[in-house]
């Protein structure tokens, strides 16, 4: 690739993602199910841009929404409506409105109370409101406890005895449709045998459910499934299929899956440039064009990215930070670098999930333009913001 060709062209910082790792991953992840029946779901928090959920659209994928502009997003892509879950903790009236409206698969219901105001607004709609809940199984992921979510520690789901309460309540209403059941422990799971336990606690009350004749005909796993960003050891995706398989025991449902970082994370490159190089005392720091506000996993999670300089020469260790004005803006540390001069380019790996979905306009920072290979071709799929852009709202209140 020739990095320097595309820094001229598009400027830094820069993302890139190569649609085709995209797609691959994709087919890999819905052949690994067989002739089951299945629905992967991309989390479209991990990366909103149009252009990828189109070419996901594109190949059947179905989405995870959670905000009802995210699935205004998908629809906007292309997405099948019937392919379109609306999730997350915190929904507004209008949000479940706008779901309702919108006739997509099915709402995930995160607690009793939601489960309530939804059914008065369905009830208002004259709708009736097709719903999945999200059980929290209380199963350690074993991951980072920022995104770990199926612990009863966790702001995520409802217990089992709630759940069974919920499921007996949307039975007998007129105006509540149970079609699912929803889990998701935690994300960058590289051991998936937490998936796995989860998957038999809740298939078992599954069973308990359709013993009470509440039809569940959507089985849905969540996401999680890890990435490489330094030595983890990639998943076997035959193993999770089966793993799932062997938790429903013949009980027929779709398997719902929502995988964001397996399919993007390694797909995606950001392109930086050297400002220059300082000393503090015996400290040597590489200050970049990239910053915080456009990879902020280092700074949030402590997240390991590998960072590559596009030159050779006798490497030693420098943290790589950026512009703005915070101690905790920084892309690496104690990384391996060759000395750098103005101009010189960096490459930070794996930022296609959870960089530019997170960036900001801190310090008044203009977000960086993307970029996709597809086919051996180059396009641009987002802008570099311009100052116009970012102050645009603020203009008429001068």
């Amino acid at each position: 690739m020739d990095y320097e060709n595309l820094a001229a062209k598009f400027g830094t910082p820069l993302f890139i993602y190569d649609f085709d790792e995209i797609s691959e991953k994709y087919l890999a992840l819905k052949k690994s199910f067989g002739g089951k029946k299945s629905l992967v779901c991309f989390a479209v928090k991990a990366n909103s841009n149009l252009s990828i959920l189109k070419l996901l659209a594109n190949l059947g994928a179905g989405f995870d929404c959670v905000s009802f502009n995210e699935v205004r997003r998908a629809l906007k892509a292309g997405a099948d409506r019937y392919k379109v879950i609306y999730s997350g903790v915190g929904k507004t009236d209008e949000e479940l409105e706008n779901a309702l409206n919108a006739d997509i698969l099915y709402i995930n219901v995160e607690s009793d109370a939601e489960l309530k105001r939804l059914e008065e607004i369905a009830k208002n709609l004259g709708k009736i409101a097709r719903i999945s809940i999200r059980v929290n199984p209380n199963i350690d992921p074993k991951t980072h406890p920022y995104i770990s979510t199926g612990l009863s520690e966790n702001k995520f789901g409802v217990s089992i005895d709630s759940a069974r309460a919920m499921y007996l309540w949307a039975k007998k209403s007129e105006f509540l449709n149970p079609v699912g059941i929803h889990f998701h422990i935690g994300s960058q799971l590289t051991d998936i045998s937490p998936i796995f336990e989860a998957a038999e606690v809740v298939s078992n009350f599954m069973r308990e459910l359709r013993a009470a004749e509440i039809e569940i005909k959507f089985f849905d796993v969540g996401g999680g499934i890890g990435i490489t960003y330094k030595d983890e050891q990639n998943v076997d995706l035959y193993e999770y299929a089966q793993g799932i398989l062997r938790a429903l025991r013949g009980q027929d449902a779709t398997i719902v899956c929502e995988p964001g970082r397996f399919l993007v994370g390694n797909s995606g490159v950001f392109l930086t440039k050297v400002l220059y190089e300082k000393m503090n005392e015996n400290k040597r720091f590489v200050v970049i064009d990239g910053a915080m506000n456009d990879v902020i996993r280092p700074s949030l999670y402590g997240a390991f990215h590998e960072i590559l300089a596009l030159k050779n020469g006798e490497k030693s260790k420098c943290d790589v930070v950026g512009p703005i004005c915070e101690s905790g803006d920084f892309l690496g540390k104690d990384i391996e670098l060759p000395p750098l001069k103005n101009g010189d380019l960096l490459l930070v790996k794996s930022v296609g999930a959870y960089c530019m979905s997170m960036a900001s306009n801190y310090n008044s920072r203009l977000k960086p333009a993307e970029i996709a290979l597809e086919k051996g071709k180059i396009r641009l799929i987002r802008k570099r913001e311009k100052f116009d852009d970012i102050i645009a709202n603020e203009i008429e209140f001068l």
